[in-house]
């Protein structure tokens, strides 16, 4: 019998130690994790050179959005990976449940996103000069929320998925409309009703809101406190759906 309903810490530990040894060993991921946010943010820095300006502008919008979508494609293929090998099967004839599988993996990818918020935010702040009015440690927690929710979206679209082809082809499904939605081109408030509407219940659209409430302000606002709330939710609201739809193999 398999614990498909309670959580086990030391099952979820377990399953976390595991995935962090398989990464380990897979430095193209690291990297990608890792490093790639950070080079993107470096050339956007140095793409607006003229204009310090600009990037203090969007800047700490995308330190929130780079870590989401890198978080989002590595766990949804390194997940559906598990699945297409057999490994996930095999587990899960084992005193392991679903929700013991979904946490570790949480717990194991919430890890490497700690160290890629750390890397991303000290390089924007400390390195690219991006002007935040206040306190760096808060941009951080909201870099490392959404590289929390990236892991939480791609968790819940492998159980969709055949294969890592299509893996990859939710990302125009799940995370474009949110990039075109969340304020990064326009401000929501200028958007047509109906798709200022649609940008109130995507999540992306608070991490960014975050972010901006972090650059211009320097207490804590109740609009930042509504903001992490509403993405904190929504992480853990969308693990709990990945736990419930989580399949043992491929057909």
């Amino acid at each position: 019998m398999t614990a498909t309903g309670t959580l086990s810490p030391s099952r979820t530990t377990a399953t976390a130690v595991r995935v962090l040894r398989q990464l380990r060993h897979d430095p193209r991921t690291i990297a990608l994790m890792l490093l790639v946010p950070c080079v993107m943010l470096f050339l956007l820095r140095y793409v607006f050179d003229g204009s310090a300006r600009t990037f203090d502008t969007i800047g700490a919008s995308l330190l929130g959005i780079f870590p989401l979508i890198t978080m989002f494609l590595v766990t949804s293929i390194a997940t559906l990976r598990e699945r297409t090998s057999g490994t996930l099967e095999r587990l899960l004839a084992m005193p392991l449940g679903k929700a013991d599988l979904i946490a570790g993996y949480a717990l194991a990818f919430g890890a490497v996103a700690v160290v890629q918020s750390v890397l991303a935010t000290g390089l924007a702040v400390w390195v690219l000069d991006l002007d935040v009015t206040g306190s760096p440690w808060l941009l951080l927690l909201v870099a490392l929320l959404d590289a929390l929710l990236g892991t939480a979206l791609g968790l819940f679209v492998s159980a969709f998925a055949a294969s890592e082809f299509q893996a990859v082809q939710f990302m125009p499904a799940v995370i474009f409309p949110q990039l075109l939605l969340c304020g990064l081109f326009t401000p929501r408030d200028a958007m047509h009703p109906v798709l200022e509407a649609l940008s109130d219940v995507l999540p992306m659209s608070y991490a960014v809101d975050g972010m901006n409430e972090v650059l211009h302000h320097t207490d804590l606002t109740t609009a930042f406190l509504r903001d992490i709330t509403i993405v904190t939710a929504c992480a853990l609201l969308v693990l709990t759906l990945g736990a419930a739809t989580l399949k043992r193999r491929t057909a």
